[in-house]
């Protein structure tokens, strides 16, 4: 028999299912209490374009809690939170290392960083998610884990499990099979679609996306988020999804493509492998889960 998975996500993931998310609306318990039956696999916590409300973010996930469980029987939804911060640079995910440690205090169950850049960033963000003990890919390029001792409890109590428990858990998968964080990234400009083959190879990766409106400003395009699009942006995504495939990673990928329908777009995405399905709401996400036949409960 299967493992019993906290992480909903990884648990889909798993399976060999495709993953639909949404955002989590306002970050209050009362909320957090609704969004417990709530139609997607995932909730994004979304930090880079909202303000850090920590302490709304903490609140909506015991509302999770009371208002759970999912109707997949897990305690909660996966939750993914986004940084102020970026990922562009080494120095810059050292000196906001805290954003990471307070997040993941709050008990989500990952972060996805934004304009991931450099490898050695991203292999930073991975050891700052970590706990110390934890020795899987000491021996692929990353050093001990950064993350400290001392703010596990509330963590584990939304996660329903004790802190050692936690300590444990709190580790990223697939690198650790028994790990319960995914840790994602935004390869979303010219430099990191570049860089993509030497960054998706830095271990702890669970999946990432290409970012069509930042990749496209990058390029010089003040809004090209949709296609069809320009040579340099399909060059640019193809470089990201072959990264990811090289590496194990699972692609986060939208199609608003304004000459297919509604299913066109989705089977368009199905087709291409993308894992983690962005945009077309709820109605995309049930007639998705009716193409592969998914037999877990929403």
């Amino acid at each position: 028999m299967a493992k019993e998975r906290i992480n909903k996500c990884i648990e889909l993931l798993e399976q060999g299912e495709n993953l639909y998310y949404t955002g989590t609306g306002p970050l209050t318990y009362e909320n957090g209490k609704k969004q417990a039956k709530t139609w997607a696999d995932s909730l994004v916590a979304d930090f880079e374009h909202n303000p850090f409300d920590l302490v709304g973010l903490q609140a909506f996930m015991q509302g999770l809690v009371d208002g759970g469980p999912t109707n997949s029987g897990h305690r909660t939804p996966t939750v993914i939170a986004t940084l102020p911060s970026n990922c562009r640079t080494l120095q810059e995910v050292r000196a906001n290392a805290w954003q990471v440690r307070h997040v993941l205090s709050t008990g989500v169950h990952g972060i996805l960083h934004t304009h991931a850049r450099q490898a050695d960033a991203v292999r930073a963000f991975v050891e700052e998610c970590r706990y110390p003990f934890q020795t899987i890919g000491l021996n692929r390029g990353l050093v001990q884990g950064q993350r400290g001792a001392g703010g596990q409890g509330y963590a584990a109590g939304i996660w329903g499990v004790t802190g050692p428990e936690y300590t444990k858990l709190a580790d990223p998968w697939p690198l650790n099979p028994e790990g319960e964080l995914m840790l994602g990234l935004k390869i979303e400009d010219r430099e990191s679609a570049a860089n993509a083959e030497y960054i998706a190879k830095v271990p702890g990766l669970a999946f990432a996306e290409w970012g069509p409106g930042d990749m496209g400003m990058s390029f010089g395009y003040a809004d090209a988020h949709d296609p069809p699009y320009p040579t340099d942006m399909d060059q640019a995504r193809t470089a990201v999804k072959n990264a990811c495939d090289d590496n194990g990673m699972v692609f986060l990928s939208s199609w608003n493509d304004p000459s297919l329908d509604a299913e066109g777009r989705l089977r368009f995405l199905m087709d291409w492998g993308v894992r983690i399905i962005s945009g077309g709401g709820e109605e995309q996400a049930k007639r998705g889960r009716e193409i592969t036949g998914r037999q877990m409960p929403v």
